[in-house]
């Protein structure tokens, strides 16, 4: 993986960590997760229409663009759901791993991606990782923790999402891109969001700071990573972005109380170290 590709995802996983901790915090995560979504349309949608204006929107990019507002609208419509029965440190690994672990199989069979030896093992540890951060000692039924039903929905939408914004990139330039897929998966939502009015109004007046920070973190940080599809595999992407978990079994267990901090530590660190050999992998 490339130097370049690598600082991208890597400043990706930061915001991602971040924003994430912020809509599990808020009091309503779907209610959070649209303002924020409306708020960052506001922000990114003047460069990205510049951009259309400036350059035009193919129409080669169009079935992907539809594609990714669909799932996107999915992607938000259950990691909503997952925040609002889950702990951050349980919902983000299983919603990252799912991901991590189909990417490459449909990468090879969709996009015809052939990881090396080293990037097989590093997806390989990231998903081990992710395992290990979700076992729970105890009755099979303790392995179902609250909110993991709609996080392991969230991560086959972000396979879904990563497939299709690797081609749809090489199609539409990434900021132009995700202008729209932004607009679109804020007016799918917007029908069911409308029907809750008072808990929308509830939530931006309670945290319309952290929504702002939100709607910049959000799109920001996916952005750097439509780059970084640009030029590397879309499965060495996705595996090293996981070094988010990293931060986020800290944020959880030390900032949110979610406790478990040692057993968290130790999954987040075999996850860092698949990311290493993603890194090193051509």
């Amino acid at each position: 993986m490339s130097t370049r590709a690598l600082l991208l995802v890597l400043c990706a996983a930061v915001l991602h960590a971040g924003w994430n901790a912020l809509t599990k915090r808020g009091g309503d995560p779907l209610a959070f997760l649209f303002c924020a979504g409306v708020l960052g349309v506001i922000l990114y949608l003047p460069g990205a229409l510049y951009l259309l204006w400036a350059r035009g929107l193919p129409l080669v990019a169009l079935p992907f663009v539809a594609a990714t507002v669909l799932v996107h609208a999915v992607y938000f419509f259950a990691l909503g759901r997952a925040y609002g029965q889950g702990d951050l440190s349980v919902v983000y690994p299983i919603a990252r791993g799912t991901g991590v672990a189909l990417v490459p199989v449909l990468g090879l069979v969709l996009l015809d991606e052939r990881l090396s030896w080293l990037g097989t093992a590093g997806v390989a540890l990231v998903v081990l990782g992710n395992f290990s951060l979700h076992h729970r000692s105890g009755t099979a039924r303790a392995l179902l923790a609250p909110g993991s039903g709609w996080a392991l929905v969230t991560g086959v939408t972000i396979a879904g999402y990563s497939l299709v914004d690797k081609a749809g990139v090489a199609r539409l330039h990434p900021l132009a891109y995700i202008g729209l897929m932004e607009v679109g998966a804020c007016l799918l939502l917007m029908p069911a969001m409308l029907t809750r009015r008072a808990a929308l109004a509830r939530e931006w007046r309670t945290n319309w700071r952290t929504i702002a920070a939100a709607a910049v973190m959000s799109p920001g940080g996916y952005l750097l990573v439509l780059f970084a599809f640009q030029i590397s595999k879309a499965a060495y992407v996705v595996a090293s972005r996981e070094i988010s978990i990293v931060f986020s079994a800290l944020i959880g267990s030390l900032l949110l109380r979610e406790g478990a901090l040692g057993r968290r530590l130790v999954g987040a660190l075999v996850v860092a170290a698949g990311v290493a050999c993603v890194a090193l992998a051509r």
